[in-house]
This record gives structure tokens, sequence and C-alpha cells, in this order.
């Protein structure tokens, strides 16, 4: 299999491919086409059918495997697929393993890493919040496998758990350095901050956004979960679930990013402020090793609103 990482102009496909999105749209002159976007492991692939009726061109869905071919052209300045034949595949002549991006880090020894951290938390009340979370087998499973985002960030299995991981991991350097800090607050703030995302998005393949994630956002749901679980937990103080909620609400940070609350506590500012470092550490990483990332200047980037460099070596 030709992995969508490694194609270049010119480049003849003949290849099975998951069928992301597929729209049916017309040309300026009023023709027909398709257009669909291809995914494999190592990215997505925009791709084109001109003659949608044409012979060759079998019916198929959005989020089908399908076997394509057709040939590597560049539109822009961003490679295209013009499609020639396309059929729908069946169980057996595809792996899905190999369509959907995965961390290239250790799941199994991440978690064990978040556990570790969880572990050392010595409130009580919060001891017994994480442990109905996070001892959970199927919260695990579904935490493991989840993605931190659509797009931007951590956008692959595994993502969800490596991004709260790194998040955790800055706020225990934080909680060691600025002894004002509750390590116990913060600690669990950053290990609960996006487990919203695990309604807020579908799971892989999809990993698009639910209707609950539509209407309501991840930090909605995430405070309403957090508190459904807090209500479980006799006696929880009331000011100490006031204090975690806060953190989740307003870890974005600011309010026109989506928190409907900014911070007021110590931990809400470095909660935030840990969040936001490992989601554009994170981003930046991703563009500096995206394939085709060649020389040193990548072009404009809408999230850091500047044209992006690599640092010389």
């Amino acid at each position: 299999m030709k992995y969508i990482a490694v194609l270049k102009e010119g480049d003849r496909v003949g290849d099975v491919y998951l069928c992301k999105t597929r729209q049916s749209l017309m040309t300026k002159n009023g023709k027909p086409y398709d257009s669909v976007i291809l995914q494999d492991k190592t990215g997505t692939l925009d791709g084109k059918i001109w003659e949608p009726g044409s012979m060759g061109i079998e019916e198929f869905s959005e989020m089908d495997y399908v076997e394509v071919v057709g040939d590597v052209t560049s539109f822009q300045g961003h490679l295209q697929l013009n499609i020639r034949r396309v059929r729908k595949c069946h169980e057996g002549e595809y792996d899905p393993a190999d369509y959907l991006p995965t961390s290239d880090k250790d799941i199994e020894g991440m978690y064990l890493d978040l556990m570790t951290f969880l572990n050392s938390v010595e409130n009580p009340y919060l001891k017994q919040l994480i442990q109905n979370f996070f001892g959970e087998e199927s919260f695990k499973k579904d935490f493991c496998s989840h993605s931190a985002a659509k797009s931007v960030h951590h956008s692959f299995v595994g993502g969800l758990l490596e991004h709260t991981l790194g998040v955790v991991r800055l706020c225990n350097y934080l909680a060691a350095a600025y002894p004002a800090l509750n390590r116990d607050l913060l600690l669990t703030a950053a290990a609960f901050h996006d487990i919203g995302k695990l309604k807020e998005l579908a799971p892989f393949p999809v990993n698009d956004y639910t209707d609950d994630g539509q209407l309501l956002g991840h930090i909605v749901i995430g405070a309403q979960w957090i508190g459904s679980g807090i209500e479980k937990i006799q006696g929880f103080p009331r000011r100490l679930s006031a204090e975690l909620l806060h953190c989740i609400l307003s870890h974005h940070g600011e309010l026109e990013y989506g928190s409907p609350k900014k911070p007021a506590l110590i931990e809400a500012v470095a909660l935030s402020m840990a969040d936001n470092t490992d989601a554009k550490l994170e981003t930046m990483r991703e563009i500096l090793e995206a394939p085709g990332a060649g020389g040193d200047w990548l072009g404009y980037n809408r999230m850091f609103e500047s044209n992006i460099r690599k640092t010389g070596e």
C-alpha cells in the first residue's frame, strides 16, 4: 500500500483508502462532479471525480473503504487525486489499522504514567472522583482510543491521552515550582479538563462533532459529567466542587476561546496556561513534521498568525 504521506505529483494511485467525506458539486460551467476526502493513517488527500456517472465509478458512501485508481496532481499548492475508477471494498480487503492515525507513543505506557501522577493525589474526595472515572475499564478504553480534536492538535488515536498526560505533567511541574498552587486540585483538574471530548467527538474513524458537541461543546459537557460524578460521592465539599468545576469551565482562558468563565483561581490560571502550552507546541510539531514540509519557511499559519520557520541546526 502506498500511504498518502509519500504521494507526490505525477504518481499513479491504485490503493484502498477510507472515504472520509463525499460531496456532489457543480463546476462553474454547470458540470457535476464529486469531491471526496480520502484518509489513511498518515493523512488525508483531496480527490475529485470529474465524471461521476462514467463506467468504473461504482456506488460508495462516506466512511466506506474504497479502492481508487487515479493520478496525483497539484492544485494551488496542494496535492489532489483525479479519480478515474473507484469501487467499495468488502471486509477482508483492508486492515482498519492502516486508516487510523495513531499516537507514536506507547498508549498503555502513557496511561500508566498518567495514573502514577493521579495516584499521588492525597485529597480523599478528589482521589475517589479520579478512581470512579479513570479506574473504570470502559472509561479507560474510550479515553485511550480517543482524539483530542477533530484537527489542529492531537487529532489521532491516543491523542486525548497524550494531551492530557502532557497537561498533567506541566501542572505537576508548576505545582512544584509555585507552592501557592493546590497540587491536588490542579492535577485533578488537568486530568479531567478535556473528558467532555469523549462525547463532543465521535470515535474513530468518524472523529467528527456529535450533536451534543455542536450544541454544547466539550467544556460544558465535561463540567456536567464531572458534576454528576461529584454528586455520587457522599460528603464531597461544596467549595472544592465549585473550585474544580471552575477550573474546567475556564481552562480555555478567555471567553472568546469558548470558556464560559475566565480564570479566577490560581489553579485555573495554571491549568489554562498548561493546556495552551501543550496544544500549541504539539500543533507546531505537527506543522514541522508534516509530509511535504520541505525548506526552512513553511508558510502562513492561521493559529499562530505568522509565517512558520524551522529552527536552524
